[in-house]
């Protein structure tokens, strides 16, 4: 991996912007691709679709996913990237303002490495935004090859 990239999906535009803002206000300078629903982000994971020609042997540091998405939902999402030998490994944090007790357990049950609800208040957000990037792009240590396959 070359560059640390963030993939965020996020369909709601406000949520976005309050991310993105975030991210910067923490210094956390990493170039952050964004999804709208959770079909644009299974285009750019397997490099098809508008994003037909990028390599998908370079993955995102982290996927940042909410729940509650068109065309396919977080969770659907959560579960097709678990399923390939290439993305089985790759960081998904839940980012929701779920507090569905299901929701909670179903993104655990499917493997996401982490569930953070949205906090209402914007310096709480930018706090947990801000550890959860550091956390992932800085201190974790992912596998040195992610896209490995099983043996």
């Amino acid at each position: 991996m070359n560059e640390r990239i963030i993939l965020l999906v996020e369909d709601n535009p406000d949520d976005e912007t309050l991310t993105l803002r975030a991210l910067r206000k923490k210094n956390i300078l990493n170039k952050v691709v964004v999804a709208r629903d959770g079909e644009e982000a299974l285009d750019y994971l397997w490099g098809r679709g508008a994003y037909a020609g990028r390599d998908p042997t370079e993955l995102p540091a982290v996927v940042l996913l909410d729940i509650n998405l068109p065309k396919l939902s977080g969770l659907e999402v959560l579960k097709e990237i678990r399923s390939h030998p290439e993305t089985k490994f790759l960081p998904v944090v839940i980012l929701t303002s779920s507090r569905e007790e299901q929701d909670i357990f179903e993104s655990y049950q499917l493997g996401a490495n982490s569930y953070i609800r949205k906090p209402v208040d914007f310096q709480k957000f930018v706090d947990s935004v801000g550890n959860l990037g550091l956390y992932w792009l800085l201190l974790n240590e992912p596998p040195a090859r992610l896209n490995q396959k099983d043996q």
